[in-house]
């Protein structure tokens, strides 16, 4: 084994070429290219990613499909915390774990972000046999590398992933609560009887209530795996902020202040927290190249609105101007989760940049009526809002009447019309073609 991964791996220039190449994969590619790189490196089946800061979709896993089908993010998370035992010595943690039903030899990496939140990368084994600890030390460098680039590309990620993020966040959220209070509830009427004294079979009864209490740690442990996802303490995220903004303040004589947010404990969605802390440096950044300032006051607070509002003022020039924020994107992230930003400067006074950031989901954009209908559908609505009849549409399309009509009743159900002549209108204010053209005859 030693002199097989050394072969590839012995030098750092080889190391290193391997690295660029998972890193230079496209995102959806990077687990299976990592996999391939490192299967010389340790032997394995699957390789398994639970993220400590994607929203959107925390748990990834690479290899055959009975497997990956069986590992659940509760599993990861549990090796999430024994790797992270070990990260002190440079080590992944090796050993045997209960993953897809049964026990398996597994090498789990913990890597952890600038945050602290837990990433952990688990190769599943075909083999207990020991890894190399020069291997081993090899691998956690190599996957702190790449989860180090995944995880800036989770939080750069652009303005439409990052509300569909938000979006699958919330729900995922919702769903895993009502998931947790139905079983529970169930386990906890089941724990009655089994714990009553009535029952004779004692041995039964206190085997049923191990199974049992375990089935509620676990709905409760995956019930606060979903939300460490999902959310970010108050603090943490505004520390984790402060931390990311010092490099950029070491060689400035500026001076930064910093204002926490009141309520410390209260929870801000990642995604909002990962936007709000975009804004915040892009701000940052643009205040230092062309204002010129001595001092930056930095807060973030809670709206009674329900939002959360970051705020950046200077005293430097003033000159910064109202479409700031622009540069990177910036003002796109914002957007997208339904938030806006306002850039106030006063020549000679200072510039003051404020972001509000709602905490719930964004409110539903305005959509096209037409935008369910079918092509076809829409083809039959072009003709119909011409007023042809159904023997002229049937014609006109070379399909029979009674397609024709199948159609017709679709696009009343979709539209949520009565008739014929309010799908004519709807068709009107919605441009189409042959709308107009019965709107100028007429």
């Amino acid at each position: 084994m030693d002199e097989t991964w050394q072969e590839q791996w012995g030098r750092p220039e080889d190391a290193l070429a391997r690295a660029v190449e998972v890193l230079r994969s496209p995102r959806p590619e990077v687990l299976p290219r990592l996999s391939e790189v490192i299967g010389a490196l340790v032997p394995h089946t699957a390789l398994a990613h639970l993220s400590g800061i994607c929203t959107y979709s925390p748990t990834h896993i690479h290899g055959p499909r009975g497997l990956a089908e069986g590992i659940s993010g509760l599993e990861l998370s549990r090796l999430a915390d024994r790797a992270a035992a070990t990260t002190a010595t440079g080590r992944p943690w090796q050993g045997e774990a209960e993953l897809a039903g049964r026990t398996r030899p597994v090498v789990a990496v913990a890597a952890a972000p600038g945050d602290g939140k837990g990433t952990v990368l688990v190769l599943v084994r075909s083999s207990a046999e020991p890894v190399a600890p020069g291997a081993l030390a090899v691998l956690q460098q190599l996957c702190e590398l790449v989860v180090a680039h995944t995880d800036h590309r989770a939080t750069d990620a652009s303005p439409t992933h990052a509300a569909v993020s938000r979006a699958a966040a919330n729900t995922r959220a919702r769903a895993i609560a009502e998931f947790t209070g139905t079983h529970s509830a169930a386990l906890s009427a089941v724990l009655a009887p089994l714990r009553s004294a009535d029952l004779d079979d004692a041995a039964a009864r206190r085997a049923a209530t191990e199974l049992a209490v375990s089935a509620l740690l676990d709905l409760r442990r995956a019930a606060d795996l979903d939300r460490a996802l999902s959310e970010e303490p108050a603090d943490a995220a505004f520390a984790r902020l402060g931390r990311e903004l010092r490099p950029l303040m070491r060689h400035t004589r500026v001076r930064l202040d910093l204002a926490p947010p009141a309520d410390a404990t209260r929870s801000v969605p990642a995604d909002t927290a990962h936007t709000a802390r975009d804004a915040v440096r892009v701000a940052v950044m643009l205040m230092l190249e062309q204002e010129k300032p001595s001092r930056l006051h930095l807060s973030w607070q809670f709206t009674a609105d329900g939002e959360l509002r970051a705020v950046v003022r200077d005293d430097g020039l003033g000159l910064l101007a109202a479409d700031a924020l622009t540069v990177h994107r910036t003002a796109e992230r914002i957007a997208a989760l339904g938030g806006r930003y306002v850039v106030e400067s006063v020549p000679g006074w200072g510039t003051t940049v404020t972001v509000d950031l709602p905490l719930g989901l964004p409110s539903p954009a305005a959509t096209d009526p037409l935008d369910g209908l079918q092509p076809r559908e829409l083809e039959v609505l072009d003709q119909l809002a011409q007023g042809g009849r159904n023997r002229d549409i049937a014609a006109a399309l070379h399909i029979s009447e009674s397609t024709v009509k199948f159609h017709v009743a679709n696009i009343l159900a979709k539209l949520g019309v009565s008739s014929r002549g309010q799908a004519a209108a709807l068709a009107h204010r919605a441009g189409m073609p042959g709308a107009a053209r019965l709107h100028v005859a007429s």
